[in-house]
C-alpha cells in the first residue's frame, strides 16, 4: 500500500511535468519528485538533448531544436548559487510554481544531476561534481544528497569514475537506470547500441564500490505489460550484481508519470507496481518501493 507521501505524488499535478526551464535559467531547475519525496534541485549537463539512449518512455522533445547547445559552466554555477539559496532561505516555496506543496514535502532533498541526456557523457563530468560540492558546502547543505541519475554506460570511464568518487565525498548517491532482465527486453525499451552486458557489468562494478539505487522503469508497450518471464530476468539480474558483491540499497520500481516519446507507451496499473514490488522482495530479498504513475498527460490527447 502506498504512504502518505506516496498517495501525495501519484494525484499532485505538481509531480505531472518536470519541465527544464525555471525563470530564466538554462542549466538549473527546481522540481518536486516523486522519488526525492521533496524538492529536488535539477542540473542539465545535456542541454543539447542528445542522449546515447533513445528510451521509448522518455519524456524529452528531441524532434525540437535545443535551445542551448553546450553547458556554460559560468552561468551554470550562478545559477545553482542561486538555486541554493532559494532552497535554504525556503523562499523557494513562495514562488507560484512551488505555492501549494504539500507541508509534508516542503524540504529540500537533493541535487540531482539528470536533464535532457545522459549526465556522465559530459566531458568534464567530474570538475562540474567537484564545483558544485563547493556551492554545496559554501551554502551549508551538508546534509542535502547529491543524485547521479544516469544510465550506467559510461562508468568505466576515467573521468566518470573521478566523478563517482567525488560523489561518494559528497553526500552523494548513484541511481542506476536497470529497465529490464534480458537483451532483447534492453533493445526494445531503451533503443540504444551499447550492449547490455556493459550496463550490467558497469553498475555490478559500481555497487561494489559503494551502495547504489536501481531505479526501474517498466510500463505498458501497446497495451502490454513486461511478461512475467521478463520480471523473473529482471530480478535474476539484481540478485546477480548482489551475488557479485554488489550493495544495492534500494530498488525504486516505477512507471511513466509523464507524456512520453511513444504514444504507444503507457503507465502500468498500481496493482502491477505493487505486483512487482513484491516479486522483487521475494526473489532477491532486496528492498523495493513503488512509485505509482498517472495519465493525467493523456487527457488531451
Amino acid at each position: 500500500m502506498a504512504s502518505n507521501a506516496h498517495a501525495i505524488m501519484a494525484t499532485s499535478p505538481l509531480f505531472a511535468a518536470h519541465e527544464r526551464q525555471f525563470a530564466e535559467n538554462r542549466f538549473v531547475y527546481p522540481v518536486l519528485s516523486r522519488r526525492a519525496r521533496g524538492l529536488s534541485i535539477g542540473v542539465n549537463l545535456n542541454p543539447d538533448k542528445i542522449c546515447n539512449f533513445d528510451c521509448i518512455y522518455c519524456q524529452v522533445d528531441r524532434t525540437t531544436a535545443a535551445e542551448t547547445t553546450f553547458v556554460e559552466t559560468p552561468r551554470l554555477l550562478d545559477e545553482l548559487d542561486a538555486a541554493f539559496a532559494l532552497a535554504k532561505s525556503g523562499d523557494v516555496f513562495a514562488l507560484p510554481k512551488f505555492r501549494d506543496t504539500p507541508a509534508a514535502l516542503r524540504r529540500v532533498n537533493d541535487i540531482a544531476f539528470s536533464g535532457d541526456g545522459e549526465p556522465t557523457t559530459y566531458r568534464n563530468f567530474d570538475e562540474i561534481i567537484a564545483a558544485c560540492a563547493d556551492l554545496k558546502r559554501k551554502h551549508g547543505l551538508d546534509d542535502v544528497k547529491m543524485v547521479l541519475i544516469t544510465n550506467a554506460s559510461m562508468f568505466h570511464r576515467p573521468h566518470v569514475e573521478r566523478g563517482l568518487a567525488l560523489l561518494d565525498e559528497n553526500q552523494g548517491e548513484v541511481w542506476a537506470k536497470l529497465d529490464a532482465g534480458t537483451e532483447e527486453y534492453y533493445r526494445l525499451v531503451d533503443r540504444t547500441s551499447i550492449p547490455f552486458r556493459q550496463v550490467l557489468d558497469n553498475i555490478a562494478a559500481a555497487a561494489r564500490v559503494r551502495p547504489i539505487v536501481i531505479q526501474a522503469l517498466f510500463m505498458r508497450v501497446d497495451g502490454q505489460g513486461p511478461s512475467d518471464a521478463e520480471q523473473d530476468a529482471f530480478c535474476d539480474r539484481l540478485a546477480e550484481i548482489a551475488a557479485s558483491g554488489g550493495r544495492i540499497k534500494l530498488v525504486q520500481v516505477y512507471t511513466v508519470a509523464r507524456r512520453p516519446t511513444e504514444s504507444y507507451v503507457t503507465p502500468l496499473s498500481d496493482a502491477d507496481v505493487d505486483a512487482l514490488v513484491d516479486r522483487v522482495g521475494q526473489r532477491t530479498g532486496l528492498h523495493a518501493e513503488p512509485f505509482y504513475g498517472g495519465t493525467t498527460w493523456m487527457s488531451d490527447e
